[in-house]
């Protein structure tokens, strides 16, 4: 498989405190496999789709960590990439750690507050599978310092951004001015019309909504004010409204949605043990409603 490119997402894993209900709810709701826990890792735990890995579930090794989601950034040089964490006003919370032959991992917090994770890849490239059911499909950070993490992004993975609908830039790409996530806030946002999102753009790639790979969503006042920035994991459903269903029978809750987004049918949802993700249905693109403000 093909090396991702430098700054795009490569990987994304759970921190989960019961392993096995992970299992439980992820295997029903995606149709995921899982592989055996590796021990000298922590337990984490491959998920596949299909034969092909799409995340991993890790146990938490210590219970005051979140529950959560956490999203990877391939890299070629986790050091120097670190480097530039620290320069651009990020910090580092483990520094670039060898984990086998599968690869080098860093974890790091923007100026905003959300935590990532950068994966210069050994025998494990990331994910074998995206872009279709059962799979990653998209990210979006969502963050209360949009400015700084503009400028931090950009110096660390040099993102081109496009913004959507008509921004102070005066440009319009003739879309609603919300991504497929910033419709809604977990449950207390609701629609936001004339939030202000940027969609990022791979560094050598043209500026344009079609070749992103993620979004940043400044957080209104809408938004609680104890909500953390954070990236917001979404992953392709062949049924939007069927996976929202699901979720709270296996144990999880649907925090908002579904909803039509110009990039197909949307819903926040937590899973059995609180970590938030969304989940999309491309198949349902189109316009937006009237009456959602774009």
């Amino acid at each position: 498989m093909a090396a991702f490119a430098e700054g795009v997402p490569c990987w994304v894993d759970a921190m989960l405190p019961d392993l096995a209900a992970g299992k439980r709810f992820y295997g029903e709701l995606f149709g995921w496999t899982f592989g055996a826990g590796e021990p000298r890792y922590g337990h984490s735990t491959q998920a596949f789709h299909n034969g092909r890995n799409v995340a991993a579930l890790v146990p938490k090794p210590d219970g005051r960590l979140p529950t959560v989601w956490n999203i990877y950034f391939a890299v070629r040089d986790a050091a120097a990439t670190a480097a530039r964490i620290r320069a651009a006003g990020g910090r580092l919370i483990s520094e670039p750690t060898r984990i086998g032959d599968f690869g080098v991992m860093v974890t790091a917090v923007d100026p905003g507050g959300a935590v990532f994770g950068l994966w210069q890849a050994g025998s494990h490239p990331g994910f074998e599978e995206h872009g279709t059911p059962g799979s990653y499909g998209w990210m979006e950070l969502r963050t209360r310092d949009p400015e700084r993490v503009d400028a931090f992004y950009r110096a660390v993975f040099g993102y081109g951004t496009v913004r959507l609908g008509k921004g102070s830039d005066g440009r319009s790409d003739g879309r609603s001015d919300e991504g497929p996530g910033e419709a809604s806030g977990e449950g207390s946002e609701g629609r936001a019309g004339g939030a202000d999102v940027v969609l990022w753009v791979d560094r050598g790639v043209p500026a344009e909504p079609g070749r992103a790979i993620g979004a940043r969503a400044a957080m209104g006042d809408r938004f609680p004010a104890e909500m953390p920035a954070r990236f917001l994991t979404c992953f392709v459903v062949a049924d939007c409204d069927e996976a929202a269903r699901t979720a709270p029978e296996l144990g999880g809750r649907l925090l908002n949605g579904p909803e039509a987004t110009p990039y197909g049918r949307f819903a926040v949802l937590a899973d059995n043990q609180g970590a938030l993700f969304a989940v999309v249905d491309p198949s349902a693109a189109g316009a937006l409603p009237a009456e959602s403000g774009a």
